[in-house]
């Protein structure tokens, strides 16, 4: 048997994150290509880190700046090392590079950092989208970690068209992988059996609060004209300052962590997500697609997801347009009805697993055969591997030593 090894910035918490969710379904592809598995991570187990109970996936702590970690990687020795975040690539690829150089290193983006943390600028500074400045030091550091890995996973076609043709980077060291669904069960529960709006999202992530705090705006408009509907809001990793939104009265119902998502969805009738800022794949709206929930979001919430096939639900920017189409879901059975189909319809035609593992697997095992000449192709993460460009290195071999006195 194989071995592969993950590195995370944190453990993977698919009923807190999207991003668990995302880590759990390529550990999967992995598995089904006959690896075993080593997650490394410097992060603390919680009681909502998935609880493995797989013989070929095993958990193990490493520290931050210790040579222990290249000891126990000579150990392991893995034909594949797998970074979740660039975050991880920094800290520790200098290492993997030095201790098992023969290994085929893999940049799991989850989404593009720079990409996202541009686009929250941008917002702050102007208020809007149309002037993105995507040179900065988060996008130095992510494409240098994108060079420097022999193939780097992104999420959504927009990045990858982003990727491609604006910033002009070799497909052959990318591999388009969204998060998908093995098998599409529509729901049984109709129309008439649900009540109520929904939101969801982990607090800890930017967009999700902001996206709260933008409810917060557009809830009163629906509210005059549905008096008896309620607006639950579920997030893992509640905050202070969102619990003070909770307000009985206007039905802004702040909920907290979802035990079931599934369970939540199910019983609403619409979900409302007016993402201002963010990049990738929305979870949540996935999720919404596959419990059969119609919703309203914005135009950066739908991106990479529905190409031309209609949306299942809205996708406005505009606060007032949000709330009418809200309104109009939410009393037309008809329209939800056909909503709730087109989710269906985009989810077997654009996030169907077996449209995936094939392909993921084919890239997988033609650059491991191949790795010397593939590496020799992506001279520019040659040029990055170099030691004069690695000052992330020196600076954990100098904290190394500094914990060594």
């Amino acid at each position: 048997m194989k071995n592969l090894v993950i590195i995370g910035t944190v453990f993977p918490e698919p009923n807190s994150t999207a991003a668990g969710t995302r880590m759990l379904q390529l550990i999967d592809l992995f598995l089904e290509m006959d690896f075993k598995i080593k997650f490394l991570s410097a992060a603390s187990l919680s009681e909502f880190s998935h609880p493995f109970d797989d013989d070929d996936v095993e958990y193990l702590p490493i520290k931050l700046n210790d040579d222990s970690f290249d000891n126990l990687l000579k150990e392991i020795s893995p034909e594949i090392v797998v970074y979740d975040r660039y975050i991880s690539e920094e800290q520790f690829g200098w290492r993997v590079a030095k201790s098992c150089p023969e290994a085929m290193t893999i940049l799991e983006t989850v989404d593009l950092h720079f990409l996202r943390k541009a686009r929250e600028n941008s917002i702050k500074k102007n208020g809007n989208l149309e002037h993105v400045e995507f040179i900065t030091d988060v996008f130095k550091r992510e494409m240098a970690s994108i060079f420097r890995c022999d193939l780097s996973l992104i999420i959504s076609d927009y990045e990858m068209t982003l990727l491609t043709e604006k910033f002009k980077l070799d497909a052959s060291i990318l591999h388009y992988i969204p998060m998908f669904v093995s098998e599409i069960n529509k729901s049984t529960i109709p129309f008439s059996e649900r009540r109520d709006f929904v939101s969801i999202g982990n607090f800890l992530h930017e967009p999700n609060w902001q996206t709260v705090l933008q409810l917060k705006k557009i809830w009163p408009s629906i509210k005059s004209k549905i008096p008896e509907a309620k607006l639950n809001i579920y997030g893992a990793y509640l905050p202070e300052k969102a619990k003070q939104l909770h307000n009985e009265k206007e039905g802004f119902l702040i909920k907290g962590r979802a035990n079931s998502v599934q369970e939540i969805f199910e019983k609403s009738r619409i979900l409302l997500a007016p993402i201002p800022f963010g990049a990738g794949i929305k979870g949540k709206l996935l999720d919404s697609m596959m419990y059969g929930l119609p919703n309203v979001t914005s135009e950066i919430g739908a991106e990479g997801m529905h190409g031309t096939l209609p949306w299942n639900g809205e996708i406005t920017d505009d606060f007032q347009q949000f709330g009418v189409a809200a309104i109009d879901l939410y009393k037309n059975e008809n329209r939800w009805n056909i909503a709730q189909e087109n989710g269906y319809k985009l989810l077997e035609n654009r996030f169907q697993k077996v449209e995936f593992a094939a392909s993921f697997k084919e890239k997988i095992e033609e650059i491991s055969k191949n790795l010397k000449p593939h590496r020799d192709r992506n001279f520019l993460g040659q040029i990055f591997q170099h030691q004069s460009l690695q000052s992330t290195k020196y600076m954990s071999l100098w904290i190394t030593e500094k914990n060594k006195n």
